[in-house]
């Protein structure tokens, strides 16, 4: 029986590795992507805030995606 749980415990450690590294090659992706895409930002007191640059973009929340 014993056997039979560690063998669960690590296809279910492996799933949640396989995930894990997904989400992260995907974050990844988006950050790269929305660094080449800044603008500079329109307002000078913006940057004075230390704002570097801004991005006009959709949330998943604005499309019905998050609840």
């Amino acid at each position: 029986m014993e056997a039979y749980i560690t063998d669960w415990l690590n296809m279910l450690v492996r799933w949640l590795h396989m995930i894990a590294g997904i989400a992260w090659i995907g974050s990844s992706f988006y950050f790269v992507w929305l660094d080449s895409h800044l603008q500079p930002p329109r307002d000078a007191a913006d940057s004075d805030k230390g704002v570097g640059g801004e991005l006009w973009s959709l949330s998943a929340a604005s499309r019905g995606g998050c609840r």
